[in-house]
């Protein structure tokens, strides 16, 4: 188990009962068990009472969380039959985005997802979901496709943000990102879309300019990341606290706000601490999600997608 900052007293609990485990183990007439339940009940009591009241930077960090499950994890464990395809017809395949043809409960859909890799060659073949202009014309292609041939399209957030290196600049990674988004508004099928971890940006709105836009309890989604900001306003990375804060990036910030439309509960002490049940949970979401569009003609749904846009943003301004 990775802790994170906040999470340093949980550790040293769970680390002690682990201990007395295994002392228990190695000499097996030592009785601790009563001893680490113990330990074991006030952990989950302190675990319950962090997890209660997270700061805004606080679930940022979660969201980060490494061993959180990613794209591929869902893809996995959600959908059967798929079948990956690569590049943009263009330059290259980009690693950072997955896409491809899959089954969800038996129906045939395109899925759209970054991926950040989950050890050290694997993020960085990955950019750590970083997409440059590639994986954001792949994602085009694949719209592409599921409008041709009338397929729902489930696509899954998990990014900083746009990769901003100067080749990717070079490559128009501005443009790229446009076109990805006007597509998003353009395609004749549903578009749902779960942010998963972090919705960092415009790389993010490339992909969730959707009919439904879910968030897991915990993720985040924002204009810019909290450390960016404060570089920007403060002149100080270190004031992220504080800008996590004003971002209103929160799950729970934007469903008031209605840019988004649900909220996936997470497990107790977030979705790495049982990645099967955030899973099932996401993988229910979806189901909901495609039910409501269901029944929904070509322009139905385009109109309710721009509407849905055109009017972010009035909740706050009618309040």
């Amino acid at each position: 188990m990775t802790y994170l900052e906040f999470e340093k007293p949980l550790a040293e609990i769970e680390g002690k009962a682990e201990e007395l485990r295994n002392m228990a183990r190695a000499n097996p007439e030592t009785n601790v068990e009563k001893e680490a339940a113990a330990l074991d009940k006030k952990a989950e009591t302190l675990l319950r009472d962090l997890y209660k009241g997270l700061t805004p930077w606080q679930k940022c960090l979660v969201a980060r969380h490494p061993d959180r499950p990613h794209c591929k994890d869902y893809i996995e464990a959600l959908f059967s039959d798929w079948m990956p395809l690569a590049g943009d017809r263009g330059f290259a395949d980009d690693h950072a985005v997955m896409g491809g043809l899959a089954r969800f409960n038996d129906r045939p859909v395109v899925v759209i997802g970054q991926e950040k890799g989950h050890d050290t060659s694997t993020r960085i073949d990955r950019n750590f979901g970083m997409a440059r202009p590639e994986g954001y014309r792949k994602a085009i292609r694949l719209m592409d496709l599921a409008d041709r041939f009338r397929l729902p399209v489930v696509a899954l957030v998990d990014t900083p943000g746009a990769y901003p290196g100067k080749g990717a600049e070079e490559r128009g990674q501005a443009e790229a990102i446009a076109r990805s988004t006007e597509k998003c508004l353009k395609i004749g099928v549903p578009l749902i879309c779960v942010v998963i971890g972090e919705g960092g940006s415009g790389g993010a709105v490339a992909f969730a300019t959707a009919n439904r836009l879910a968030m897991l309890e915990h993720s985040v989604y924002s204009v810019i990341s909290p450390e960016g900001c404060a570089s920007i306003l403060w002149k100080d990375a270190e004031k992220m606290r504080e800008a996590a804060e004003a971002l209103r990036l929160t799950a729970q910030d934007l469903h008031k706000l209605g840019v988004i439309d649900r909220i996936v509960k997470e497990p107790l002490g977030g979705a790495q601490r049982d990645p099967a049940a955030a899973i099932e949970g996401v993988g229910n979401a979806i189901a909901a999600m495609l039910g409501e569009l269901d029944g929904l003609g070509r322009e139905d749904l385009i109109r309710e997608r721009r509407r849905k846009f055109l009017d972010m943003g009035s909740k706050t301004l009618a309040a």
